[in-house]
């Protein structure tokens, strides 16, 4: 019997330590431009909305990447603190910056929209607020 309970502990142990190794050590997020509810953010390549929802490991990173028509600014509503490298306004199409995440916890994001420097830009609908939750293992 303690052998069978030593070989359970040690596959849930394996099993702990498999789905950890799982989190990336790190995302990349663009925001863009769109027609209805004016901008939208993506991570890796997936699909455009205004929430996201992320997991990383201790000490991961996420790179933004700004290609809307219209700067952003990073702001950090709540966490353990994250550490921007860069600006955390995206002045420009193009602009970027890097977010590392040295604690474990929750951390919410969301940007604040300047103004447009395309003239003759239209969207319809309100304007998406952009939110991203980020959970740290």
């Amino acid at each position: 019997m303690k052998t069978f309970a030593f070989l359970s502990s040690l596959a849930a142990a394996a099993l702990l330590a498999a789905s950890a190794g799982a989190l990336p050590a790190q995302h990349h997020v663009t925001i863009r431009h769109q027609v209805q509810h004016c901008h939208t953010w993506s991570v890796d390549g997936g699909s455009f909305k205004a929430h996201l929802d992320v997991a990383l490991h201790v000490g991961g990173t996420l790179t933004l990447t700004n290609n809307d028509v219209m700067p952003h600014r990073l702001i950090e509503q709540s966490g353990p603190g994250a550490v921007v490298h860069g600006s955390p306004t995206l002045s420009h199409m193009g602009a970027s910056l890097t977010v590392t995440f040295p604690h474990a916890g929750v951390y919410r994001f969301t940007t604040k929209a300047g103004e447009d420097y395309m003239k003759g830009v239209k969207t319809t609908g309100e304007d998406n607020v952009l939110t991203m939750k980020v959970v740290v293992h």
